[in-house]
């Protein structure tokens, strides 16, 4: 895509500090680094986001999320453990229109980066949990 900032950083057209590359995903570092260490994994192939991945894209992508995590984590005794986060939408704080997975290492529980939700446990009865969940199994489909 034209004009996608994460394509270009793929064909090496915008620099970037490159943590890995294959012929599926490419790995560099976020510029905002939310915690030192906080990686980005792109999709080669442009995808606005989880939505439009087949199958077998998902499953190359995230088939080598273990490995990039696991060398973040080895790549500084500190970090004691590892979010990985994944945008889909403006409303749900994606910024950039293609594809991508966050690895934000974690140092303590206050190192920079929080993650707040809101408990809605007491909002929804059971009944109206069975009727969400029946919604979401209804529409999934074998062809997905």
């Amino acid at each position: 895509m034209e004009d996608c900032v994460f394509c270009k950083i793929i064909s090496g057209e915008i620099p970037s500090t490159k943590v890995y590359k294959d012929e599926v995903v490419t790995a560099f570092l976020d510029l905002s680094q939310a915690t030192p260490g906080h990686t980005l994994v792109v999709p080669n192939k442009h995808v606005k986001d989880i939505f439009a991945y087949d199958t077998d894209l998902a499953a190359a992508v995230f088939s080598r999320i273990p490995k990039i995590a696991r060398a973040v984590r080895a790549s500084n005794k500190d970090i004691k453990g590892l979010n990985i986060l994944n945008n889909n939408g403006k409303v749900a704080y994606q910024s950039v229109f293609h594809s991508h997975i966050h690895l934000v290492p974690r140092y303590t529980d206050n190192d920079g980066f929080s993650m707040s939700f809101t408990d809605n446990s007491d909002k929804h009865s059971t009944e109206e949990l069975n009727q969400i969940a029946a919604n979401i199994s209804n529409n999934i489909t074998e062809s997905d």
